[in-house]
């Protein structure tokens, strides 16, 4: 998987955890659900995200290596 998929897949989970916790032990996660959603709305305009960073030093590629099959 390529950072943007991985970066999806961490935003979508990081947001689904904390609605649940939300709901089933207290509305304060909301604030961690209001982040998460934040810090994708600027990263939209600034272009930096520092989950993107992380992945990164972890060494998740950028892009899928093209296929050479005819």
């Amino acid at each position: 998987m390529t950072v943007d998929r991985w970066l999806r897949a961490i935003a979508g989970a990081f947001i689904t955890l904390s609605v649940i916790l939300a709901v089933t032990v207290h509305s304060n996660w909301l604030y961690f659900t209001a982040f998460v959603g934040l810090n994708l709305f600027q990263s939209a305009f600034t272009r930096w995200c520092p989950m993107i960073t992380i992945l990164r030093k972890l060494g998740v590629p950028e892009q899928v290596a093209p296929s050479h099959s005819r």
